[in-house]
């Protein structure tokens, strides 16, 4: 089968004929549709994250239907149509997975890192951390809610039950994430790079009550600030826009340092906190509420061959909402 190919960190994916992956027990065979990318394919790809297996066929952001399926495998049959996450396994013993915390599982393993991923014409993936994808979206709409929907969604819960809420960073998962918030009633504040004003018009149109740059406070206090951008130092600006008692949350798997800052920034019994990949039920829970919003993603195809382009498109911030490769057309 075709398939895009990490052979070390910090160089160009490589277009391969590879094997054709087998099926076990508790595993379905996937012939993929289409996979997104984000920027946790970045961070891989660049060397940020430093442990991935190599060769790697990076992607987590996975559409595609049933082809096998293996002999302990339940709830899904042949033809089926499926989405993974990034959250590919976990031990499913230690105290994380036995209290619902299975995100925190140190030994949990990742689609597209300890797991050959999308951007290939088949994969294998444990059935029981795949989901059915919801009925009214297309595999090119679907793909960006694996990922970029469902960590931005343990984001956004984590933030609480802010009436004013801060998106530092506005692409793929709070395009995504806008769109709840405007159902839920809330207001949002879109934070962008300095001059960024394509990104800043897009958050107005998606309802933001206010686009700005990062260095900017917004008009108002913030009840909660999400970062999703792999910057340190919005960490102090977006606790100078927090309201005391309010919630910053980091949700990116990496982000560069955070710069030193005055214990007033914190003081006021705000809290600063992080999220780390998802659970099943994170899952669960938006595929069940994003038809009911229903949330649109924006997204850019790229052939599989193209998916190098895709990355730097990514990297250079060249598009708004999400990149999606095709893989296989239907």
């Amino acid at each position: 089968m075709k398939a895009m190919v990490l052979e070390k960190q910090g160089k160009p994916l490589q277009l391969k004929d590879i094997p054709e992956p087998t099926v076990h027990s508790h595993q379905l065979l996937i012939k993929v549709n289409v996979c997104g990318i984000c920027r946790t394919d970045l961070h891989v790809v660049d060397g940020d994250l430093t442990e991935p297996k190599l060769p790697l066929v990076p992607g987590h952001q996975i559409v595609g239907s049933v082809k096998q399926v293996g002999n302990k495998v339940e709830g899904f049959s042949i033809s089926d149509r499926i989405g993974l996450p990034w959250l590919g396994g976990c031990c499913g013993v230690c105290r994380y997975c036995l209290s619902g915390k299975e995100n925190l599982c140190d030994e949990a393993i990742y689609t597209g890192y300890q797991i050959d991923g999308g951007l290939a014409e088949y994969c294998v993936a444990d059935s029981r951390f795949c989901f059915a994808i919801p009925d009214g979206y297309s595999d090119l709409q679907a793909a960006p809610l694996l990922c970029a929907g469902l960590i931005g969604y343990r984001s956004y819960r984590t933030a609480g039950d802010a009436k004013r809420i801060g998106f530092y960073g506005f692409g793929s998962a709070a395009h995504i994430l806008i769109q709840v918030a405007n159902y839920q009633k809330r207001e949002v504040f879109a934070f962008t790079r300095d001059g960024d004003t394509e990104a800043q018009k897009f958050a107005e149109k998606l309802g933001a009550k206010w686009a700005g740059s990062s260095q900017e406070l917004p008009p108002e206090e913030l009840d909660a600030a999400i970062i999703f951008a792999p910057i340190g130092k919005l960490v102090p600006l977006a606790l100078a826009a927090v309201c005391k008692g309010g919630v910053v949350v980091c949700a990116g798997i990496h982000m560069s340092d955070i710069p030193s800052f005055q214990y007033s920034l914190l003081w006021g019994e705000r809290v600063l906190r992080t999220v780390a990949n998802l659970t099943r039920q994170d899952g669960e829970e938006f595929l069940a509420l994003a038809p009911k919003v229903p949330v649109k993603t924006e997204v850019h195809p790229y052939n599989l061959e193209d998916t190098n382009q895709a990355l730097d498109d990514l990297r250079r911030s060249r598009f708004t909402g999400a990149a999606v490769i095709i893989v296989n057309e239907n």
